[in-house]
């Protein structure tokens, strides 16, 4: 009873939130960020970006990929660019730029993530829009792979249970990996791959194959659907807010508009 009561009243107080730090210099922020970054501290970086910080990043939160390159890229060098009460953190040899500003006010300078929002989203969906690109080119590939096997293109992305009839099936310890990885299976059903759904369709040419992927939410995940064929060339398309719907009624490979070859 006491452990339901002491429930209740921590939910009935309101939620402590911690001032952001303010610092004298952009150049003393951009430290903060780094050291925070660097030693995986979520409490400093709260302190650094702010307690809400993470509520602007994409669904599956920071790559760590991209954490540990930009450990590697400070490393290398870094400076500030800076313009009038506004400045930018760039790092490594390619010059590339924290998409969170760092913003003057009277009282000091402080990393401003709302102001970040659009641009994280943009490089978010470019990510995850050229992880299409490079999955469809995969699926070419495994096509090819799948026919020295079995002389045959396959029909599915996923085999069916305890057959081969798809580009992946799970193998034993020491036997030859299926033509395609497990990626376009998603653990968790409807998640899609990078922010993508990936469905066979029919090809003109009745020897050959051919894939559609689109976003998994347009404008969130992506925006531009894509088709490839036998010949490797890659077809995008913005199908706009009704890209699911359009999707579903898409059932063979096509170079008409809109859609057009990706540069």
């Amino acid at each position: 009873m006491k452990r339901i009561m002491l429930s209740a009243l921590l939910l009935s107080l309101p939620l402590m939130s911690h001032a952001q730090q303010l610092f004298s210099s952009p150049e003393e922020a951009a430290k903060a960020f780094a050291d925070a970054v660097a030693q995986q501290n979520e409490t400093h970086l709260n302190a650094v970006l702010g307690d809400n910080w993470q509520q602007y990043l994409p669904p599956e939160g920071a790559d760590p990929e991209a954490v540990a390159r930009f450990n590697r890229d400070w490393k290398v060098s870094h400076r500030i660019v800076k313009q009038e009460n506004i400045a930018h953190l760039n790092v490594g040899q390619e010059d590339w730029q924290l998409p969170v500003p760092i913003v003057k006010t009277s009282k000091g300078w402080h990393f401003d993530m709302a102001a970040a929002e659009d641009e994280i989203l943009t490089r978010a969906i470019g990510r995850n829009e050229l992880s299409a690109i490079q999955a469809m080119r995969a699926y070419v590939d495994a096509q090819y792979d799948y026919w020295e096997r079995k002389q045959a293109f396959a029909t599915r992305l996923i085999s069916s249970e305890g057959k081969q009839d798809g580009l992946y099936w799970p193998v034993q310890p020491g036997e030859d990996p299926s033509p395609l990885g497990p990626a376009f299976s998603p653990v968790v059903p409807g998640t899609g791959y990078h922010g993508y759904h990936f469905r066979i369709v029919k090809n003109h040419d009745e020897k050959g194959f051919a894939l559609l992927a689109w976003p998994v939410e347009w404008g969130e995940t992506g925006v531009m659907s894509f088709m490839v064929n036998q010949d490797d060339r890659v077809y995008q398309a913005d199908l706009g807010k009704d890209t699911v719907e359009k999707v579903t009624a898409i059932t063979q490979y096509s170079q008409d508009a809109p859609w057009t070859p990706v540069e």
